[in-house]
């Protein structure tokens, strides 16, 4: 499963392309070759001076230094059919080139520097959403992520399969905002989705552990700002108190479709906590279940008393296509919304290949793909013998 996006070879530590390391080269041969066809008609030898800055972004120090070398040397050689330069004119380009040597020499530090930074950075990232396997118990997944902040792994959308003592579960959810400022929120609730996978017996008793992990959050967030504020309050006691009497507390929710496949049934457990549905794929048709959506998490009130469990059978060969909004919330240059629905049946001819085919066709629909996190998971229990 793939979740970064195509991006030039060079931001990840790979050497630059062959292209730039080939045009300074013959860049140098074109002039000198010009020069000396037109023998001294077009001066164009001074233009040897911009190859140690252009060097620059494909060689290291090492390597523009050469160039700058070899420009001198040209400059300076009668036969090359340059003009004669002065003194002043060759002290100039080899200013020129030794900035160039140091600007090649700033480069490369930065680049290691980079490729160090976004490899701790993605194993981060990756510890935090790590990819789904392709089967997990009898349970066959393939999920495709992609999140809306350019260069980053994890956003705001989640999603998980664990086995555990009650079967596999599956989460997929949407927490408030996204990119990097929502990788907390999506961090504690994995936490919480994987502990409730060991030691809640009940689907329901998972959703309630997710909610109650968000309402601490949002407690938490709202003491280090309270906290954050005293200083600045001196003074103003006057004005310290919120009118609403919330105290400027942030509020964090998520919504959230939880699956659980019970170990020996043909069916499957879904309780969604205000998420969009996820789609039964049965042949070539498809539907989505009636499940009866709860509130979101983060409010409270996901509870026994408030969820609700859908069971779900399940036939050979059924598969269940759960998403989040940045799929059927993406919109073409009209405005018009993605219809998921009506083109999966198009789409799932590669079984195999359903979460990417859905992802290439959402690029093609939106020309350059949707502006918030999505994430896809296809789940399916193994075909009858």
């Amino acid at each position: 499963m793939r979740r970064r996006r195509e991006e030039p070879g060079w931001l990840h530590g790979k050497p630059p392309p062959l292209w730039a390391r080939i045009a300074p080269v013959v860049a140098l041969v074109v002039l000198v070759l010009v020069q000396r066809l037109t023998q001294g008609e077009a001066e164009v030898g001074f233009f040897l001076a911009g190859l140690p800055p252009v060097a620059a972004f494909a060689y290291g120090a090492a390597g523009t230094a050469a160039f700058a070398g070899i420009v001198l040397a040209l400059l300076g050689m009668p036969w090359a059919g340059t003009a004669h330069p002065r003194g002043a004119d060759l002290a100039t380009v080899a200013a020129i080139g030794l900035l160039s040597v140091v600007i090649a020499w700033v480069r490369r530090r930065r680049d290691a520097q980079l490729v160090s930074v976004r490899t701790v950075a993605e194993a981060a990232q990756l510890a935090v959403l790590p990819p789904v396997p392709e089967q997990v118990g009898p349970v066959r997944c393939a999920g495709l992520y992609r999140a809306a902040q350019r260069g980053t792994l994890v956003g705001g959308d989640l999603y998980d399969v664990r086995v555990g003592p009650y079967g596999v579960r599956a989460l997929v959810g949407d927490v408030q905002g996204h990119g990097l400022a929502a990788v907390g929120t999506v961090a504690g609730l994995l936490g919480a989705f994987r502990e409730g996978v060991l030691d809640d017996p009940e689907l329901v008793g998972v959703a309630a552990r997710l909610d109650r992990r968000l309402l601490a959050d949002t407690a938490g967030a709202g003491d280090a700002g309270d906290a954050g504020d005293a200083a600045g309050a001196a003074g103003t006691a006057g004005a310290a108190g919120s009118s609403d009497g919330s105290g400027g507390q942030p509020e964090l929710f998520a919504t959230a479709l939880l699956l659980e496949f019970p170990p020996g049934l043909d069916l499957v457990r879904i309780v969604s906590c205000g998420h969009p549905p996820a789609l039964l794929l049965r042949a070539s048709t498809v539907s989505e279940p009636a499940v009866e959506p709860g509130p979101p998490l983060g409010l409270g009130l996901a509870g026994p008393a408030l969820a609700v469990v859908t069971d779900v059978p399940l036939l050979p060969g059924d598969r269940l296509l759960a998403y989040t909004d940045g799929v059927t919330e993406a919109r073409d240059a009209a405005g018009e919304f993605y219809p998921l629905a009506a083109r999966v049946p198009a789409l799932e001819r590669d079984p195999e290949g359903l979460v990417e085919a859905v992802w290439q066709d959402l690029l093609e629909f939106t020309d350059g793909g949707p502006r918030d996190d999505v994430a896809l998971l296809v789940l399916s229990l193994p075909d009858a013998p």
